[in-house]
């Protein structure tokens, strides 16, 4: 068979095996297939049968169908107050709680102190905690497996990718500042919580607002202001063109994920006996990360999404371990999403059967509040 221009076919032969290894000039396109591979001047193995984006892609579609219904069943639920119970009653589902980041943080602290849990709002402290787990254990998977925003950010950029050739990073200079953002967010935000003594943060959840706050955020995206339109298409418009560019810069929830990862016990790590030099490991990361010239990716950044093992042709050079730097072990795909599966449904099974799932409210309260949700300001 003739081979393609820049390649030639040899033979190494051993004491009992005679094996072809089929060599690759610097710049021509690889040989397919499982054999025995050489490119710049480095033989390897060459990497097959990696699934790890399809099973990313499952569970995130999973994820995204969760938030969907918890959604339309949510906004169904406030219409059924809101027009005095003339229309479809259903239950007030507990997973919108995850959109309280606040509320949950206030919980925890709570819950840290007291060892009580909390009266209202408890499925968001729940799934905070959830979160925190995973994002220990395998670095910032939330961002890249569970969480909606971070699904639709990754699609906005692959669709600008293909629409535009590319997607773009932002030059070093500009984007460790700007990453910056976050982080100060976050701080401002613990800085809140934790200067608020537990009697405080009861009384502020027991406030009209605080009962309804899940309505109140509905309402912002109901009733945003101009100011809040133009913000809104500004990180739309941007995350066609800058990868992740409101989970990357800005988003303080990820942020706070990112310090649970950094402190875990996973990591992306590098063989460099097995690498072959390639980069396309660094190319594919969509954060950025130099994961061509690092031994282990300890940075916050890193949310665990695969796509530099999934890029990367040799087998053994590049793979999500977890251990120590002694003793690791390769956590494969199928194993993330089980484990992503296992603490999410863990937690929140806990907290259905210990009955601290739903926030329990009269029918009279919510038919008080709700209407007249527009009347209730933050307290001060």
């Amino acid at each position: 068979m003739r081979l393609p221009e820049g390649c030639k076919s040899v033979s190494v032969r051993s004491p009992q095996v005679v094996v072809p290894v089929r060599f690759v000039a610097k710049g021509a396109r690889p040989l397919k297939g499982p054999g025995p591979v050489r490119a710049a001047g480095k033989a390897f193995t060459r990497r097959t049968g990696d699934i790890s984006q399809r099973i990313r892609t499952a569970v995130q579609f999973a994820f995204m169908g969760i938030t969907l219904l918890v959604g339309a069943q949510f906004y169904l639920w406030v219409r059924y107050y809101e027009t005095g119970g003339t229309t479809w009653k259903v239950s007030r589902p507990p997973g919108v709680e995850a959109w309280l980041p606040i509320a949950s943080l206030m919980n925890t602290k709570a819950l840290l102190l007291t060892g009580e849990g909390p009266p209202h709002h408890a499925a968001g402290m729940f799934m905070l905690l959830a979160f925190l787990a995973i994002s220990f254990l395998l670095r910032k998977a939330f961002c890249s497996w569970i969480c909606p925003i971070g699904t639709i950010s990754e699609g906005l950029w692959q669709l600008g990718q293909s629409l535009f050739g590319r997607a773009f990073l932002l030059p070093k200079w500009l984007d460790i500042p700007l990453r910056g953002i976050k982080y100060i967010l976050l701080a401002l935000f613990l800085y809140v919580v934790v200067s608020m003594p537990v009697h405080a943060i009861r009384e502020f959840l027991s406030t009209p607002y605080g009962l309804i706050a899940d309505v109140k955020m509905l309402d912002f995206f109901r009733l945003m202001g101009r100011a809040t339109a133009i913000t809104l298409i500004v990180l739309l418009v941007g995350s066609v063109f800058v990868k992740n560019f409101w989970c990357r810069l800005m988003c303080p929830y990820g942020a706070l994920m990112g310090l649970a990862g950094w402190l875990g016990p996973a990591r992306i790590r590098r063989d460099p006996d097995a690498c072959i030099d390639c980069a396309k490991c660094a190319k594919a990361c969509p954060a950025g990360l130099p994961v061509d010239t690092a031994l282990s990716i300890r940075s916050a950044e890193c949310t665990a999404c695969l796509s530099c093992v999934h890029a990367c042709p040799a087998a053994g050079a590049l793979d999500l371990r977890i251990g120590t730097r002694r003793r690791t072990r390769v956590l494969q795909p199928a194993a993330v999403a089980a484990v992503i599966l296992a603490i999410f449904l863990g937690i929140v099974g806990y907290a259905r059967i210990t009955g601290q799932w739903h926030t329990h409210l009269p029918d009279a309260m919510y038919f008080e509040l709700i209407p007249n949700a527009r009347q209730f300001a933050h307290p001060r």
